[in-house]
């Protein structure tokens, strides 16, 4: 009989950690894909005028400023990316 008790303790256990760990990873923020990009900041490699290019995470990327012009090495943040193209804005003084 103890031994029932013994693999029941170690289900519920087991089981336990396993919702756990389901549940932490669903509310975890997204590491990965578009909506991971959206709030980055880039830097300027040409000059955006409004179109030109941007460089975040190791990779170059065509960009759209949103209003205005950015210089080279001039940082931006990313606001959206639709097909193969980010769409940027100006980064704030003294933050995003």
């Amino acid at each position: 009989m103890a031994w029932i008790a013994v693999v029941l303790v170690a289900f519920v256990l087991f089981f336990g950690f396993v919702v756990r760990a389901v549940v932490l990873s669903r509310r975890a923020q997204q590491q990965t894909g578009r909506e991971a990009m959206v709030g980055r900041v880039a830097v300027a490699r040409t000059p955006l005028d409004p179109s030109g290019t941007v460089f975040v995470h190791g990779e170059r990327w065509e960009a759209t400023l949103d209003e205005g012009r950015a210089e080279p090495g001039e940082e931006v943040v990313i606001i959206g990316i639709e097909g193969l193209k980010m769409r940027v804005t100006k980064k704030k003084e003294g933050g995003k």
